[in-house]
Formats: C-alpha cells, structure tokens, sequence
C-alpha cells in the first residue's frame, strides 16, 4: 500500500490569521468559520505557507494511504493522532540564546517575595518608552464566543530580528499611539506574556498577549472606552506596535520538574498559566511535579482558551472550571472549586515542591484566602504559617488587578 505525505493544519494551534492561504501560491488553503484547512490534490509541498505561521499550526503531516478530505478537516476538532510536528524545519535561534548579548543586571527582591529558587533569570526593563522595540502583529484572534458579554483577544506580536527575551509569568508594555484629553502621550499599558519563553510559535522570536476589550459607561450612561485594551483588540496583521519591557522578576515558574503548580485565576489572569502550562507541555511533559489549575468566568462561552485547554491530558494537568453566570446552574467561583479538592490541596501544602500563583481580578484574592484557610483548618493546617513560609521560599505569588 503506498502511502502519501499530507499537510495539515492544527486546529488546536491555529488563531484563524488567514497568513498561511494568503501565503500559499498555489491556492491549495481554504477555510470556513471552524476550520483553515490543506487541499492534498492542490499542495505541492513548496512551504512556503511554513514560516509566516505565527503558532506553528501549519508544521503538522500525516503519512496516509487516503488523504484527509476537505470535509473531514473542516470537521476536525483536533489532528487525528496520526499526525506530527515535522522535523528538521528551518527556525530561528531560541530567544534565551539570541539575547545573551544583552546585559541587564537583575534587581534585588529586597522586601518582597523572591522568585522560585529554580527559575531563569529575567531580564527586564531592556525596552523603554524612550527607547521601545517595534513589534508585527503577526496573528488577532477572538477567544470568547461572538454573542459573549466578554470580548478577549490573543494577539501574536512577531520581533523579527529584534531581541525581545521573555520568561514564563512576565508582562510586556505596549504604547497606544496618540495623546490623551491634556496632550500628554498615553501611558504604557501593561499585558501578561501569554506564551512561553521559546515563542507562541517555537524557537520564533514572537509572543502572545491575552486582551480583554474594556468598555464601561460612566454615571451619566455615556460609553466608555479603555485607549489601551480597544486598541490593542483591533490591532491588523501587519500593524506595528510599540513595545516596552519585559517586566517582573518574581511571577516566574520553577524551572524545576518536581515543581507543583497550583494556578488560580480568572478571565485574561490565565494568560500567564498559559505560557506556565505551554512550557510545561513541550520541555517536561511526564515531569514528576503536579498541573492544577482553577480556572473562573462567567459562562463557558466567556472563558478564554477553554477549547485547547480542554483538549490537553489529565497527566499534563489537572483543570478545574468555575461557572458564575450559567442559566438554570448555581454560581461557582475558583474558590468553591477549591473547597472541592481539599485533600488534594492539603497534600500539595505540606509539600516542600509546591507552588501558588493566583491572578486575575482583585476581588478574587480574598475568596481564595479564604479558602485556603478554610482548607488548612479542615486538614488540622495552620494557613497563616504556610502562607509565610511559602512567602519566604518564593512559593506563594498573587497578582491581581
């Protein structure tokens, strides 16, 4: 039986771009509104849809004796598990490598929680306002459902040439053009870095930001727009923006595979989990060190990545879902899930290998402290001992906004 190489497009992967059939020469990508998909009877095997990909969801072939249809792949929720990352493609240097010509001395935590004794060194501060790296948007895609009240965007931003190292839990800063209502150039906006520290596509000196479009009336009904977050979401492939950063130095994962991840978040506060979990999955993916994640929105539609997340396995990590506004069902917040899993929690606390990251919005904090303590009480636990010991340590990171 002979058998046939065909390209395939990762729908798990892809962000709906539209780079690889502009890209193609011969006309051989198409797409719908599920899927971009690869006619086998047109591809020629030229790639040159390959490098412009900004996740890498082009770089999946399948050896068959039947070529997938167009209507199989349309369909397609997933690759079918025939097919696999092509070797030996062309790519760029890893980041970490491209960057060390660059020397930025790394502060001293002084007062505040230090990172994970395990984690890389940041770099930070390396692009100013005065000084900002120029960024392509190489890829906007919409995370949340087209009728859901949220409207959460992943925007791929490409360097080229350019260094812009990153780790796992940093932010970036990106410069609206314009000034505000006194003239003044607006401020920086800061966004949490999405993906992990090789690329959202590997060893491809780009990342990913996750947005949410802030819209709100003031007391008089009058909309409001946030100058920041509404730009940002209508960026266009190909746009330029401005860039400053890396920031942060102790919201970074342990770097140590034994590590224990407890992950608390809601809305865009996953986009740091993402890279946490991304890293994990390429780098350690049987690593002995546990993947728990609680994850809040308002209703499954309203959850950013839920669709990849759920495809990922149990053995990588663990996910736990709180729905606050499902009609017909009972509010639940990441708290109430976690009350759920105390025993497994409990156990987690007492280990020397574990770690806390919560992000998301303020109010949050507090439930998840509460719940904690009510954890520890319930496992005969003293929290507030933990908690400063974990502090201590570097285990135990909230940022919430």
């Amino acid at each position: 039986m002979e058998l046939k190489r065909q390209h395939l497009i990762d729908p798990v992967i892809c962000i709906r771009c539209n780079t690889c059939e502009e890209t193609c020469p011969v006309n051989a990508i198409t797409h719908d509104d599920r899927n971009y998909v690869v006619d086998a009877s047109i591809c020629n095997n030229c790639r040159a849809c390959v490098p412009p990909c900004p996740t890498g969801a082009i770089d999946s072939w399948l050896m068959s004796s039947r070529p997938w249809t167009l209507e199989e792949q349309f369909s397609w929720d997933d690759l079918p598990p025939e097919a696999k990352l092509e070797e030996g493609l062309e790519s760029g240097p890893e980041p970490a490598e491209v960057t060390a010509i660059i020397d930025v001395a790394t502060a001293s935590t002084g007062g505040r929680v230090p990172p994970p004794f395990s984690a890389a060194h940041p770099y930070v501060n390396v692009y100013s306002r005065e000084s900002p790296a120029t960024a392509r948007v190489a890829g906007n895609f919409r995370l949340t459902d087209p009728d859901a009240e949220s409207d959460i965007h992943h925007v791929v931003l490409d360097f080229g040439i350019r260094p812009f190292p990153v780790l796992e839990g940093q932010s970036i800063g990106i410069i609206p053009p314009g000034v505000d209502d006194k003239g003044r150039p607006h401020n920086i906006r800061l966004y949490s870095v999405a993906s992990p520290r090789d690329g959202e596509r590997p060893h491809h000196n780009n990342l990913a930001v996750t947005v949410k479009r802030v819209r709100a009336k003031d007391d008089s009904g009058k909309l409001i727009e946030g100058i920041g977050s509404n730009y940002v979401c209508d960026l266009k492939k190909g746009d330029q923006v401005l860039v400053t950063g890396p920031f942060g130095d102790t919201f970074l994962m342990p770097n140590h595979p034994e590590a224990n991840i407890v992950m608390i978040c809601t809305g865009t506060g996953a986009a740091p989990f993402r890279g946490f979990t991304e890293r994990r999955r390429r780098k350690a993916p049987d690593a002995a060190g546990k993947l728990l994640l609680f994850f809040g929105a308002r209703t499954p539609g309203e959850l950013p990545y839920c669709g990849p997340l759920m495809k990922l396995p149990p053995s990588l990590i663990d996910v736990n879902l709180a729905y606050s506004r499902v009609p017909g069902e009972p509010k639940q917040y990441v708290q109430d899930k976690m009350r759920e899993r105390d025993t497994d929690l409990a156990a987690l606390l007492k280990s020397e290998h574990s770690y806390i990251y919560i992000c998301g919005l303020k109010g949050m904090e507090q439930g998840v402290e509460e719940a904690l303590s009510d954890i520890c009480r319930l496992h005969d636990l003293n929290w507030t001992e933990i908690r400063a010991q974990l502090r201590r340590e570097g285990r135990y990171h909230v940022e919430t906004y």
